[in-house]
């Protein structure tokens, strides 16, 4: 797929882009600033700055959102992009396997932070004593999921976004 990125690469992505390949490109900016948004509140937190419902201020709305998205995202990439992707260029097979691989395991991550999030919320309305151990766990989930995440944004990337400058919108 390094054929995708040779033909396009990132320093001329400032040039006009395809809509969908510019909407792409605002989607993956847009989770890659909640990512940002959520490391600074869990930061905070870690740093005193913030007590555990100052945390469930500064995350929680955030994450839901992230969440939501990114599921969403992944759906629409896996179940209507990528076989797309595939029927316009049979050479990039094994790296949209990859990428669908990655959904299942950014999807794992996905799962642990609600999950987390919803214990976190629950000691918080509940106003449980055990409240902080929570937001550590959320944290800690958050932290875990983040290296992933970005590196899945920046490969899925380097291959869609040549790609559909090169071959154009493939469902349009």
């Amino acid at each position: 797929m390094l054929y995708l990125r040779a033909a396009f690469p990132r320093e001329r992505w400032t040039e006009p882009l395809p809509e969908t390949a510019a909407f792409w490109l605002d989607m993956h900016a847009g989770f890659r600033a909640q990512q940002v948004q959520m490391a600074e509140a869990a930061a905070r937190w870690r740093s005193g700055g913030l007590d555990p419902r100052g945390l469930h201020v500064a995350l929680l709305p955030t994450l839901q959102a992230f969440l939501q998205h990114l599921d969403g995202h992944h759906r629409v990439e896996s179940g209507h992009y990528f076989p797309h992707f595939r029927l316009i260029e049979p050479r990039i097979q094994t790296g949209l396997d990859l990428l669908d691989r990655d959904h299942d395991a950014i999807h794992a991550h996905l799962d642990a932070l609600y999950h987390s999030a919803v214990a976190f919320h629950q000691a918080i309305a509940g106003q449980s004593a055990d409240a902080s151990d929570h937001a550590h766990r959320l944290t800690d989930v958050l932290d875990r999921a983040a290296p992933s995440l970005i590196r899945h944004l920046d490969d899925e990337e380097d291959i869609v976004i040549p790609l559909m400058v090169l071959k154009g919108d493939p469902t349009g």
